[in-house]
């Protein structure tokens, strides 16, 4: 049985936050940095995957995580409509699009793949460990 003490011990988390770095580097390029509305919403998105990992994690009870998880899942697919708009208007490098996007593409998957784990394990939340159990389906 595998215990979690906290969320920053989560490997999507962990991916979440080298994604937001990575945006945030990226904005703060030159061209990119001029359009202020674009530059704000497509960092809002970024932040939003780990913060949301890391807030359904304090929640309480396995359906906050849940939901919670699955808004960090749709700011993922909202960083990359973004990124596409910022390649579009040639603020990013096809090469800087084509890794982020790839990097979005992969947290979504990773952050699908624990939501399905969740759902099919029960969760025993004790003394503010999550502790994943088996579960005979």
């Amino acid at each position: 049985m595998a215990t979690i003490k906290n969320f920053e011990e989560l490997e999507v988390w962990k991916i979440a936050m080298e994604l937001c770095t990575e945006v945030y580097n990226l904005t703060n390029k030159e061209l990119f940095s001029k359009d202020f509305a674009l530059k704000d919403q497509i960092r809002r998105s970024a932040i939003s995957i780990p913060s949301n990992i890391s807030e359904g994690y304090e929640r309480d009870g396995i359906n906050q995580f849940l939901y919670f998880l699955a808004i960090s899942k749709g700011s993922c697919g909202e960083l990359r409509t973004q990124l596409r708009i910022a390649s579009n208007l040639n603020y990013i490098s096809n090469i800087d699009y084509n890794n982020l996007n790839e990097k979005c593409l992969s947290t979504s998957k990773q952050l699908s793949g624990f939501i399905k784990y969740l759902r099919n394990y029960k969760l025993n939340e004790k003394n503010n460990k999550l502790q994943i159990q088996s579960v005979n389906l």
